[in-house]
């Protein structure tokens, strides 16, 4: 508990508090959509081009296992999502597999703010842990994306329909959020943007994560009504996935540790990437993909209960988890 009421009062957990306290008595704050845009890619950015840098002057064996991790899990949570999802009463399969790839997918922001308080608690981890963003968010998405055409295709033209993959994937790759995040990588990299990522990126990092979990928080009280218009099973899911998905990662990162000395502030950002939704990346992109799936499902369930069960009670039970297992 005591851990829990710290976590509370850090700078990340009070800015979304406060913006679901704001939208909760109707306050007349409007934050630009091209602020929350700014912040996105400027946190994308210094994520990527950290991951470049560290990726650069890593060992790359040590990063294979736990990437692959990251990649299993976020299909795994994919395929998983859509199963059950499905055979939920009134849900329908589109809908389901929009929600699905959405939980699949990487909150920027549930990351970013995981990092600070780990920065905060002098909990270190593997620099590069950070770039292993795209290696979870980029299936996770493709897979949602093929399985819903693939589906919708069928429904139509009936089960002998096919459908090409590859425009499929490269479409996903082009998308505003994913493209930040790669040139940051490619950035760091191949050049040396040290000067420019230690006098810009980094400095703004912690002040413009504020921002952005102030507009989350407002976000997310707002589409609660959204979510009241659809099936409560999207509200039951958003909160019990997050949590189930993060404590398989913790699992699997743990075996990391074991067979490659995977660092424990690493596997408790592995958990947290896989218990975030995607905030950032994944609705824009399954928006266009899927334009017959309902937002009101997928976002709603991911905006307004999964990402704020995710900082709020994901990140304090992992560092609790990683505390109990590796004696922090």
């Amino acid at each position: 508990m005591s851990r829990f009421l710290v976590q509370f009062q850090s700078p990340a957990l009070a800015f979304l508090v406060g913006g679901m306290l704001l939208a909760a008595f109707r306050s007349k704050l409007e934050i630009p959509d091209a602020i929350y845009q700014f912040c996105v890619f400027m946190l994308l950015m210094r994520i990527g081009l950290e991951g470049g840098l560290e990726i650069r002057d890593a060992e790359l064996a040590d990063m294979i296992l736990p990437a692959f991790i990251a990649l299993i899990v976020g299909c795994g949570i994919v395929l998983i999502g859509c199963v059950v999802l499905a055979y939920l009463p009134g849900v329908k399969t589109e809908d389901a597999i929009a929600t699905a790839g959405l939980f699949g997918a990487v909150s920027a922001s549930t990351l970013a703010a995981a990092m600070l308080m780990l920065e905060e608690q002098a909990i270190t981890y593997e620099a590069w842990v950070p770039a292993l963003y795209p290696f979870m968010d980029i299936p996770a998405l493709i897979v949602a994306i093929v399985l819903a055409n693939v589906y919708l295709a069928k429904k139509k033209h009936g089960p002998t329909a096919k459908t090409k993959i590859w425009p499929i994937v490269t479409n996903s790759l082009r998308g505003s959020a994913l493209s930040a995040l790669l040139l940051g990588l490619a950035l760091g990299l191949f050049t040396n943007p040290e000067v420019v990522f230690e006098s810009f990126y980094d400095p703004l990092f912690r002040g413009l994560l504020s921002v952005l979990m102030l507009i989350m928080g407002m976000e997310a009280y707002a589409r609660l009504n959204e979510l009241r218009k659809v099936a409560h099973w999207y509200a039951v899911y958003a909160a019990v996935a997050p949590l189930v998905h993060g404590l398989i990662a913790f699992g699997l990162g743990y075996i990391a540790h074991v067979f490659t000395g995977f660092s424990p502030g690493g596997v408790i950002l592995l958990a947290v990437m896989a218990g975030s939704s995607s905030d950032i990346s994944g609705p824009p992109t399954l928006r266009a993909a899927i334009p017959s799936a309902n937002p009101a499902a997928y976002i709603g369930s991911s905006t307004s209960v999964g990402t704020p069960i995710a900082i709020a009670v994901g990140i304090p039970l992992y560092v609790a988890l990683a505390e109990a297992v590796f004696g922090l």
